[in-house]
């Protein structure tokens, strides 16, 4: 994972259905390199969500 991946991320309102939001990563907002639920990160559009795929 890194600045300028193109992903799929679910935002935190749409969580329960799942919907996904297709973006470039601008800036990865999780310390860690794993999380359970997905790294969180912002879009370049301003978006912030977990990554659900990774698609390069």
């Amino acid at each position: 994972m890194y600045p300028g991946a193109r992903v799929r991320v679910v935002q935190k309102h749409d969580q329960r259905t799942g919907e996904t939001t297709e973006g470039v990563v601008s800036e990865i907002l999780t310390n860690s390199t794993t999380h359970p639920h997905g790294i969180k990160v912002r879009l370049e559009d301003g978006v912030v969500g977990r990554v659900k795929e990774i698609l390069e």
